[in-house]
């Protein structure tokens, strides 16, 4: 329904064939993401084109991102080994019995499966969108819808990899896992907030609290935090004495205590509840290892040659595979909320 504009006396202003002309152009360089701008003798078309900026992490920097392997598959299917030797005790001999048996080590084995996801987007262009755009000298037309596509690939298989999929249950991300333990009583205010006190207390029983939670058989190596907290931890650790600041204070514990030099606390804005839609403020404590936690990416994006019926009208497609996030072993992931 068109908007109908009225003079200072309420009578409907009606428009010449030019000047309705002028503003329906005027309309569509205001309203439509298009490469016609208005511009004067005395307007200069800068070289340099300023393009929209996104929040942007590496998933592979959090959890390891297995690409190439399995590619065109519908699901992939990851063997679980366990041992069956029940305890040492039990393969004890008595060599004065007759007939004594032997005690047997066994092993047994599981499956997990987790579904593939077929992605795929065209882009299309015509002469005259070739031609149109060139006009302007310094923006390729082609080349920028390529960058949108490839660009919206990007951030779809980072947002995947952190909290999974919008209206798919199934499709889990590091930060969202089903049937991991949440641990509400250790974390219940952000750590950048915490006294010195508190902090200690929060040293003193994190990684006591991991061990147990995976039967003490594996070390952490990552701890994520909202990011939101993080940036405030290099305030000084003790008000007091203002030698090493709050991250530092973290990082000297974990690294120590792990054995690991190399142990990373990582910043997440999908940590924060805002943006997680979880309801909370998570912190993520895990062992980073394809063995323990992965996703997989079995065909990476890649595009088709532009191709023509008609030489006039052009399209390619982009494309790929990916799962969500799995953690294999999942007493090695440990979430902390309030």
């Amino acid at each position: 329904m068109k908007k109908v504009i009225l003079n200072s006396q309420g009578q409907p202003i009606t428009l010449s064939n030019r000047e309705a002309k002028i503003a329906n152009n005027l309309e569509k360089s205001v309203n439509a993401l298009g490469y016609q701008v208005d511009i004067t003798s005395l307007t200069t078309i800068m070289k340099k084109v300023s393009e929209q900026k996104f929040f942007e992490i590496a998933p592979a920097d959090y959890l390891p991102v297995r690409v190439g392997e399995g590619a065109w598959s519908t699901q992939l299917t990851t063997y679980r080994s366990f041992s069956l030797a029940d305890s040492f005790e039990t393969g004890m001999l008595n060599t004065g019995a007759n007939n004594s048996s032997l005690a047997v080590g066994d092993a047994g084995v599981d499956s997990v499966d987790i579904a593939v996801n077929n992605w795929a987007k065209q882009i299309g262009w015509t002469l005259f969108d070739l031609e149109h755009a060139s006009k302007s000298g310094n923006w390729d037309l082609v080349t920028a819808k390529e960058k949108s596509r490839k660009k919206n690939w990007d951030l779809g298989i980072q947002k995947i990899a952190f909290i999974g999929m919008e209206g798919n249950a199934s499709v889990k991300g590091l930060l969202n896992q089903a049937g991991i333990t949440s641990n509400t009583a250790l974390i219940t205010k952000a750590i950048s907030s915490m006294t010195g006190t508190e902090l200690k207390a929060f040293t003193a029983g994190v990684l006591e609290a991991y061990r147990a939670n995976c039967n003490r058989t594996a070390m952490p190596t990552h701890f994520v935090i909202p990011e939101s907290d993080y940036l405030g931890l290099a305030s000084p650790s003790n008000a007091d004495f203002h030698i090493k600041s709050t991250l530092e204070v973290l990082q000297d514990t974990f690294r120590v205590m792990t054995g690991n030099p190399s142990f990373q606390i990582k910043p997440c804005a999908y940590a924060e509840s805002s943006i997680s839609g979880l309801g909370v403020q998570r912190y993520a404590l895990y062992n980073s290892e394809e063995e323990s936690l992965r996703m997989d990416i079995p065909v990476d994006y890649t595009n088709t040659l532009a191709n023509s019926i008609d030489n006039f009208s052009f399209q390619n497609v982009g494309y790929g595979q990916f799962t969500g996030a799995l953690a294999y072993r999942p007493q090695e992931l440990l979430y902390f909320d309030f």
